[in-house]
This record gives structure tokens, sequence and C-alpha cells, in this order.
């Protein structure tokens, strides 16, 4: 996890009890799976003896970090902020341990200091101490500078630079920690730390997480992957991990368990002997699922995704209504009358000329004689079968299943 060290924050680690922060974005009411590295460093931090702190930017979401952003993103209100971080400290507490004596963790917002902090002041006690040549020769700065950048965005990394120095200053913070995107923004906090207050911090990064296959980290088919329920539900966020190819699952298991490095050796072991079987996928969904969920939410996830391949049609018409379209999800969806199936339709019929699985109704004769075809669970023997009412799974889907992947969802309207 480690990507960049500030030379003698190893040795102070091992001296002392220190306590560092990482900085979160507040600009939603949820954090999401890319925000998990830090959580975890901050837990092994604590579990280290050391003590946590994580920043919320009450200020810094009103201004907006360039770093890693080809645009300035949307500034928010302070009613929308203030509801974002309490939402965040929630998610939060699942992981750190805020009652454990000296090192207990604690969340500040850096709105706190900031509010009553005039620009004026600012440009006197802050921005004097650091060079407009200094901010220049920062990659957050320069990879903007052809398309242009506001003096908002240019100023960032100056605010973020002053969170660093008022929390070593009044709260005795010798580290930053953060995602290695952040580390020009972090050294200009030592930097403010050493110019302004002949102090001395220190800084650690974390690589950025990147997929075998190139793509993004913490999205998926409809977006993000959040920690709240509301937005991501378990099912999904279970999916998410479960779905890891196996060149990234040995990477994620690493990073976002607490394993013992005996355990993941262990499980790359079993894992290797079949892959198919996805031992360490599932090692990793279940434990992930249960600290951001719960062990409830995670059986639930479990069953559902058994649903799909091994479940029954009444398996199926259990399902409460958000898990069925969890499911379903990414299923390709086609519509049919309710006239069509009410007067009965054959199944031929069905899967040609009102949906289009097939393309020609002799190659789905070919296939129900073949045994190829599924209709809500069951082997359709018979290509004369007529579909009515009583076949409909909750008064409005029909299952088909064309082969042994290739599912559509048929949707009554």
């Amino acid at each position: 996890m480690l990507h960049d060290i500030m030379p003698g924050t190893e040795e102070l680690l091992n001296r002392e009890m220190v306590t560092g922060y990482i900085g979160f974005d507040p600009t939603s009411d949820s954090l999401g799976v890319g925000n998990m590295v830090q959580i975890m460093t901050l837990l092994h931090f604590q579990q280290a003896g050391h003590k946590p702190v994580a920043l919320v930017g009450g200020a810094t979401g009103m201004v907006g970090d360039p770093s890693g952003k080809s645009s300035e993103r949307n500034l928010l209100d302070e009613a929308t902020l203030n509801h974002n971080l309490s939402s965040q400290r929630r998610q939060l507490e699942k992981f750190l341990d805020f009652n454990c004596g000296a090192n207990s963790a604690e969340i500040v917002n850096n709105y706190d200091w900031f509010k009553s902090f005039s620009f004026l002041e600012f440009i006197r006690d802050v921005g004097k101490h650091i060079s407009v040549n200094y901010m220049l020769a920062k990659d957050s700065v320069k990879n903007r500078l052809e398309n242009g950048m506001s003096f908002t965005e240019f100023s960032y990394q100056l605010v973020q630079g002053y969170d660093f120095y008022y929390l070593w200053k009044n709260r005795g913070i010798r580290l930053q920690m953060g995602g290695s995107d952040q580390w020009g923004n972090i050294v200009t906090g030592t930097e403010l730390i050493r110019r302004k207050g002949q102090g001395e911090a220190f800084a650690i990064t974390t690589p950025l997480i990147k997929k075998a296959d190139g793509t993004k980290f913490g999205k998926s088919e409809s977006g993000n992957v959040w920690l709240d329920k509301s937005k991501t539900s378990a099912y999904k966020f279970y999916q998410f991990w479960f779905n890891a190819s196996d060149v990234d699952v040995k990477n994620y298991i690493r990073i976002f368990t607490l394993f013992t490095k005996e355990e993941i050796e262990a499980l790359e072991a079993e894992h290797a002997k079949d892959p198919g079987l996805r031992v360490l996928q599932k090692a990793l969904a279940k434990d992930i699922t249960t600290r951001v969920h719960s062990a409830e939410d995670y059986e639930a996830a479990v069953k559902a995704s058994g649903i799909l391949f091994k479940g029954t049609i009444e398996d199926l018409g259990n399902l409460d209504a958000g898990l069925f379209n969890d499911i379903f999800e990414g299923v390709p969806q086609r519509e049919i009358s309710l006239a069509d199936i009410g007067t009965g339709i054959n199944v031929i019929d069905l899967l040609v000329d009102k949906t289009q699985i097939f393309p020609s109704r002799g190659e789905a004769r070919k296939m129900i004689q073949g045994g190829g075809v599924s209709i809500n669970k069951a082997k359709v023997s018979d290509p004369e079968l007529v579909l009515n009412a009583s076949s409909l799974i909750n008064n409005k889907y029909i299952l088909a299943q064309k082969g042994r992947n290739n599912y559509f969802l048929l949707r009554v309207v």
C-alpha cells in the first residue's frame, strides 16, 4: 500500500505514537469504494498503535481539488456539505475505533477554522510563505495550465497546506497521508510548517488502485460503487467484489481486508487448485460486505446470487422488488403486452415474434427440441407450449433462458 514516504517518517512511527490524518472529499453524502484505500490506511495506522484523524473538507469542498481532475467540480452550499459530512462520519465510525483511549480516532472539519479566516488575513499570513514558482511546479497545476484553471483551484494547495499547518500547530498532528495524486498538496503543507512554523512534519502516500483491464477502480456498469446501500445495494456491492478478475483479486484482498499474510497465501493456494470456484473472490466479498454492511446483508447477497443460476421459480417469486431488480440489472429486458399473455401465447411466438430472442422460428424450435430453452427456470420440451397469466413471476415477469448463460427478462406492460 506504500507509494511514497518522506525521509524520517518510518523512524518517527517506530519511535512514538503519532497522530496522522487523511482528508476526505465531502461532495457526496456517501463515501465510495475508491475511498476504501484511505479508510484502510487509517485502520492499519490505528491498529499499529497510532492515532488516526479523518479530516472532512467542509471548507475545501467549497473550492474543489484539481488533483487528477480535468475540469472544475461543482461547488456545494453549506447545508449540503453539512449533510454530506454527517453521513460520511457514520460510515467512518464503522471502521475506526472512536473510544479506545489515547489513540481513539477523531473527525475534524476544516470549515471550523476557515469560516472566520478573512481573505486578507490568509494572503498575509499564509500566501507569503509559498512562492508562485513552487506552486506552478506541482503536477496537479502543470497538467491543467494548458486548458486553463481558475484562481480558486490554483489556490487549493495553499488551503490544504494550511490545514496541515493548523492541525500541526493546534492538534499536534505531524503526519498527513493520502493517495499518490495528493503528494504535491501534502508536501506544500510540510513546507508551510517548515517556513511559517519552523517545524517538521511528514508524509505518506498510497498507490492509486487500477484494474488490470485498464478500467477505473470503484466503478461498475451503473456508475460509482458506494458504501451507502441506499445508493449501491448490498447485493450489487457484493457482486462488485465477487466479479473481480483473478489478477485484481490478489491485489484487492491484500489492500481491503485484514487477513494475515499466511491466510492470504493459503487462500491463494486453494484458489489455484480450481480458479473456477473463485475462492479468493468469495473470501474478499464476504469480508468486505460484512464489514461495510452486515453479516445479514452478506448472507442475503449470497442467496440472491445463487438464485439466478441455481434457484427455483419459487425463489424468484419470494424476492422483494428491490432485490429482484438488482439481480436482473444488466440482464437484457424485453416488453410484452398484457393482452398477449392474457389470451395465452405460444412459446415460439413469444420468443421470435414478440421479443426477437431468436431470429427465426426454425432456430427456436430446434433449440427447444435440443433442451436449450427454459422458461421460468423450467426446461421447455414442447414447441407447442402455451403461456398465460399464471406463468408470470410476481404477476409481471417471465424469465427466458437461451442456452446455458443467456437470460432475458420479459416485462409485461
